[in-house]
């Protein structure tokens, strides 16, 4: 019987590694070539510029323009789909996937989830674990995934 390979995307808005699981017993190991580093740029070199003015349609009037979108909202939103963008190219290369990321983050996977990949997704993890070890993993899945 073939495995059923299982990869675990840990991430938050501006760091993700993926892992992988072949079963029972099998533990969880880096994918290579799948961590993730997000731009971590200050809101003075994203948005230098002060929003723009405009004259009233009649009169001498001036007026602020409506500032962009958060800048940083754009990063993060650029970040998921980055790693949504590789997993959907490894698509054969796992059966499920689970994604574990704090609340915020996981609204942004969600958001921009592709068909073939949301397809895959068999579980979710509203924690931030970016921080953890790799060894230090398997307890918090546990309930995700036989390990």
């Amino acid at each position: 019987m073939k495995p059923i390979t299982t990869w675990i995307v840990i991430a938050d808005s501006a760091r993700a590694r993926v892992m992988q699981n072949d079963g029972p017993g099998k533990g969880v190991q880096a994918v290579q070539g799948l961590m993730f580093e997000g731009d971590h740029s200050p809101s003075y070199a994203i948005m230098a510029d002060k929003p723009g003015r405009a004259f009233d349609s009649v009169g001498n009037a001036r007026h602020a323009m409506e500032p962009s979108p958060d800048p940083h909202d754009e990063l993060k939103a650029q970040f998921v789909r980055r790693i949504l963008d590789a997993l959907e190219s490894r698509i054969d290369a796992y059966h499920r996937l689970i994604l574990v990321a704090p609340p915020q983050a996981l609204g942004l996977f969600r958001k921009a989830l592709p068909a073939a990949v949301a397809g895959k997704v068999t579980g979710e993890l509203g924690k931030d674990l970016t921080h953890l070890p790799n060894a230090e993993l398997p307890p918090h899945l546990g309930k995700l995934l036989a390990l």
